[in-house]
């Protein structure tokens, strides 16, 4: 890979080579990019993308690289990071906002504007346009409840809006996981409401997650999708797996639904710890368990 002629060719584009991505991650973990770019609006990201279709160079977007797991190998070609895209504008019942906003900020600004909805997001810590992707949800809520329309720019470099329909929105999943497309901006469709009583449930959710999560340690959040008629959580912890070690991760002794970094953890102690849970999930009760956590990266 040419860096200075890379460097030359996107020079108006902040980039970074052979950054290590446990610079960004959540978990704290994770092997360089080749690339790592912060493209400022969405012409940028539209160069860049035109830019690695016609090197031929691999790209995926990162978001706020929150629910994911970068392996220690690290991405090949680009990794780009929209947390430069934060725009949000509320106007009457409609919410639009930029791919790289958080979607805790989006939920709060909401919530100012007396526009009810979004509370269930207010501690998902991911990005708008991670979430879209991963239909994220929290406390009986999910996105695709409030999602309107998005503008996606598609692999062939057009850029389309993309509806309800459009998204084939189910748990944990949208249309996106297939698209190799970037979520630029979302339109979501909320309703007018009493902002005591939303900040109140605001507040309310925001308690419960800070009493029962491990937010003290970096984690991925919620390591495993819920399996029909189990509880996660439940399950590892009557498998006695709860508290156990791998590395320097550990299955929190708070939410034994999530893994945490307790000591200098790697991506592999991560990978290996989940596939360990689940192994002896499937072998003491016959459930598969899923990862809602994306891993990513050079195998």
């Amino acid at each position: 890979m040419n860096k200075e002629k890379i460097q030359a060719d996107l020079k108006k584009i902040e980039l970074f080579f052979d950054e290590p991505l446990a610079n960004y991650t959540f978990t704290k973990t994770g092997g360089p990019a080749d690339v790592l770019a912060f493209p400022k609006n969405k012409e940028e990201v539209t160069a860049i993308v035109t830019y690695c279709r016609a090197q031929a160079l691999e790209w995926i977007v990162l978001g706020n690289a929150s629910n994911l797991i970068v392996r220690d190998s690290g991405i090949r070609g680009f990794v780009i990071m929209l947390t430069a895209l934060k725009s949000v504008q509320i106007e009457k019942e409609t919410v639009v906002a930029a791919a790289g906003a958080r979607l805790i900020e989006v939920s709060k600004q909401a919530g100012a504007a007396a526009l009810t909805g979004l509370e269930f997001a207010c501690g998902i810590p991911g990005s708008i346009g991670g979430a879209i992707y991963m239909n994220a949800g929290a406390y009986g809520g999910e996105i695709s409840e409030v999602f309107a329309s998005a503008e996606v720019l598609l692999a062939d470099g057009s850029i389309q809006t993309m509806t309800k329909e459009h998204m084939e929105f189910r748990y944990r999943h949208s249309k996106m996981q297939e698209l190799k497309g970037i979520v630029l901006t979302v339109t979501f469709q909320l309703i007018k409401g009493n902002e005591v009583d939303i900040q109140a449930e605001m507040a309310r959710l925001t308690f419960l997650r800070e009493s029962k999560q491990p937010l003290e340690y970096p984690s991925c959040g919620s390591v495993f999708k819920r399996p029909e008629g189990h509880f996660t959580g439940k399950l590892i912890q009557d498998a006695g797996l709860q508290g156990l070690k791998w590395g320097g991760a550990q299955i929190s002794e708070k939410h034994a639904g999530f893994i945490v970094n307790i000591d200098h953890a790697t991506a592999t102690d991560y990978i290996e710890l989940i596939a360990h849970i689940q192994k002896v999930i499937q072998e003491k009760y016959q459930v598969v368990l899923e990862t809602e956590v994306r891993i990513i990266g050079e195998v």
